[in-house]
């Protein structure tokens, strides 16, 4: 008599956490495309950077709602329940983990040097800094750089775009919107797959602590952007003139510009009065002008 094995039951897995994610972005996008047009816009000129205003507000304003319900508290809560040290051992491992997007980028935008100081201060970190908790490399000599794929496409010439803001992410660009993407497909394949053996736990948890180590930074600015007239604003330049200054060194080419960038531009509008000198610095010189033309002479009496 043959004998009939009965195959063991399979288990069927949970969803991916990245299916989920998009499934949930989707979702969350239709309803700020939906929204968008709720949203409203301050007088005067309008930004030509930011040709998607109106959906850019919206999106902002639901951030805002979930940082000050969720994320907010989270980040205060951490820095009153751990201390100082805790939480730059904390920093200091995330970094760590982030160090292989920075040094693929820093070959990829030809800063071999960086490249060669960023490889040599993770096998530091790594080794003697017992997996990145301490950061010997810094007293070293080995100073931290930060690049992305955004930052790469930007130098290689690639436009950044209209501004975006990104849900749960926060201020970007068309363009740097589009580096996210191998950028954390770098990271899921070092990090969860091959150093974690595709752990989807270990994948969240580690979203959540970075996420609440990254707001905690950024408590101290907290007051200044509250107080601020127009929070989105400050938040856009903030983001346009660090993004400008990481490419360009601080200067924008004219190819950056949008066409129809006037304000940008520095030339006075025709009638406007001229800007005043700065202090100690003589006052422009003013066109000459040339005098009325004399009257004619009278006729000689007769």
């Amino acid at each position: 008599m043959s004998r009939r094995r009965n195959a063991p039951p399979t288990q069927q897995r949970p969803a991916a956490p990245s299916l989920q994610l998009r499934a949930g972005t989707l979702l969350l996008l239709t309803l700020f495309l939906g929204l968008s047009g709720c949203a409203t816009i301050p007088g005067g000129k309008p930004d030509p950077r930011d040709r998607f205003e109106r959906f850019n507000r919206t999106v902002f304003a639901l951030n805002t709602k979930l940082d000050h319900a969720i994320l907010r508290p989270a980040a205060r809560g951490y820095v009153k329940l751990t201390s100082r040290r805790v939480r730059t051992g904390i920093n200091n491992f995330i970094t760590n983990l982030d160090s292989p997007v920075t040094i693929v980028n820093n070959f990829l935008q030809g800063k071999f040097n960086d490249g060669i100081n960023d490889t040599a201060r993770l096998v530091v970190n790594t080794t003697i800094g017992i997996g990145g908790l301490f950061d010997p490399a810094t007293g070293m000599g080995l100073e931290r750089h930060v690049a992305d794929f955004g930052e790469t496409l930007g130098i290689w010439g690639v436009h950044g775009g209209p501004y975006l803001m990104l849900p749960f992410l926060g201020s970007s660009n068309v363009r740097d919107a589009i580096g996210l993407v191998p950028d954390y497909l770098l990271l899921h394949e070092i990090e969860t797959v091959q150093l974690f053996d595709n752990n989807e736990y270990v994948q969240w948890s580690l979203f959540a602590v970075g996420a609440v180590n990254r707001r905690a930074q950024l408590l101290d600015l907290d007051r200044v952007i509250d107080s601020s007239y127009d929070p989105y604003a400050v938040l856009r330049s903030a983001y346009l003139q660090r993004r400008a200054y990481l490419i360009n060194g601080g200067v924008t080419p004219p190819e950056e510009e949008f066409p129809d960038a006037d304000m940008d531009s520095g030339a006075a509008a025709p009638g406007a009065p001229a800007a005043p000198a700065a202090p100690g610095e003589a006052p422009p010189s003013a066109p000459p002008v040339s005098p009325p033309p004399a009257p004619p002479a009278a006729p000689p009496p007769k």
